[in-house]
């Protein structure tokens, strides 16, 4: 099996995962054109907890970690296994980190399948997901990053999601498809990052609309897995879709081949 990429995906609403827009449809066709994996190792925004650990289940749940939304989204379910025997080999690669294997609390949550849905609709590839451990700073995800990189070579697809930019309190729902001048000047500057030289990434906070942009680190730590596994290949990442969203999210989405 051929090396599969390493993707991070802008996923923002929910929404994303019933509506059809020119994201959904990017990950479509990125789902299209990478075939199908042995497995997804996905980090999400959505485990931020205060250790490492992955989930190891038979059969993880659809988790609907959100409210106020119709019912429709409530009613999506994802129901790809699970992969223990990746779980084990992840705790390896990690090494010497500590990582937990989740075996009932966890499952894939909506930062996980809201994307999946388009790019693997049938469900049919493993899912297994790594938490983020909220107590690590920004480098040490890059090394851990860096560390998955080998999974690739055994046909592991490793996948992170979050949005660049994420400032949910500065939301301007009058702008759908436009940032505010902050939101555009930090996303270039990542932009600029990813493309060029990923480990650089441990300086981002150097940017003065960082603290703007990311006002906590949850959705912005999944792509220091990416920057780390670019980094480890020596090779950049390319941008898959890129754009701003009611002014303080960013949907852009990087692909690492």
């Amino acid at each position: 099996m051929s090396r599969m990429p390493a993707v991070f995906f802008g996923h923002g609403s929910p929404m994303n995962a019933i509506e059809h827009n020119r994201f959904t449809e990017s990950w479509a066709e990125f789902g299209r054109q990478v075939g199908k994996p042995r497995a997804v190792l996905a980090v999400s925004a959505h485990w931020y907890v205060g250790h490492t650990a992955v989930t190891a289940m038979q059969k993880p749940k659809t988790i609907h970690d959100f409210f106020g939304f119709p019912q429709q989204l409530f009613d999506v379910e994802y129901p790809a296994p699970g992969d223990a025997g990746l779980a084990r080999e992840v705790a390896t690669a990690l090494g010497p980190t500590w990582v937990g294997e989740d075996l009932d609390s966890w499952g894939i949550d909506h930062g996980t399948w809201s994307v999946l849905v388009h790019v693997f609709p049938h469900a049919d590839v493993p899912v297994v997901q790594l938490a983020i451990d909220m107590n690590k700073p920004l480098a040490e995800h890059l090394d851990l990053g860096a560390k998955l990189n080998g999974l690739r070579d055994d046909g592991v697809l490793v996948m992170g999601s979050g949005n660049v930019v994420h400032n949910l309190r500065a939301m301007d729902w009058s702008k759908p498809d436009a940032g505010f001048d902050w939101n555009d000047s930090f996303d270039s500057y990542v932009r600029e990052i990813m493309t060029t030289n990923p480990q650089s990434l441990v300086e981002v906070d150097r940017h003065p609309h960082f603290r703007e942009a990311v006002p906590t680190p949850d959705h912005f730590l999944p792509l220091a897995y990416i920057a780390g596994i670019a980094a480890e290949a020596g090779t950049k990442a390319e941008v898959l879709v890129g754009g701003p969203q009611y002014g303080s999210l960013s949907m852009t989405s990087y692909v690492v081949r």
